[in-house]
């Protein structure tokens, strides 16, 4: 039981105190759940990420779901879920109903612009730190391209994403002894 408080609270404080994308709350879970409460390691993190990020769904939600069924199975990945849906489901209430009031307050909207750097940030960090962890010139050539396409022809990332398994799939089995 104690563990899934754990579970619960650490995704609340995640969903009630990021703002951004599910992309600006990665750093913040990897730091939880990594080096805070050492329920992954760092490269495990990582690999659950990647799946996050594949299947369907919000990732930050995503990532809630695999790490909550990896420590507590079940129960875990719904106690997960709560913790992170809750507060933004809340806070998306409160806003819908005070919308009309706060739209065109010269004060929220500057509070909005000093945000935005902050979040490009947050972005950022997990972009980096997976850059920095490939292996290899075909991976770094992989990601490149796959960004390359991705920015400038509108590829489908899910036709990549599959793709690059496919690859990952073949150089290991070729780079078997």
């Amino acid at each position: 039981m104690r563990l899934l408080l754990q579970l619960f609270w650490t995704f609340f404080k995640i969903g009630a105190l990021t703002f951004g994308s599910g992309y600006a709350m990665i750093s913040i879970i990897e730091n939880e759940v990594v080096d805070r409460r050492h329920w992954f390691e760092r490269e495990e993190f990582y690999n659950h990420f990647t799946l996050a990020q594949s299947a369907p769904g919000p990732i930050a939600l995503n990532t809630a779901v695999f790490t909550g069924y990896r420590v507590k199975g079940f129960w875990g990945a719904a106690v997960s879920v709560l913790g992170m849906a809750i507060p933004s489901f809340v806070i998306i209430l409160l806003i819908a109903v005070c919308l009309t009031d706060f739209r065109d307050n010269s004060y929220v909207n500057a509070a909005f612009m000093g945000m935005r750097p902050c979040v490009v940030a947050l972005i950022a960090v997990p972009c980096i730190r997976l850059i920095l962890r490939l292996k290899g010139f075909w991976q770094i050539l992989l990601a490149t391209a796959s960004l390359a396409l991705i920015a400038f022809t509108g590829v489908s990332p899910v036709l990549l994403l599959a793709i690059g398994a496919v690859i990952g799939l073949v150089l290991t089995y070729y780079a078997k002894p």
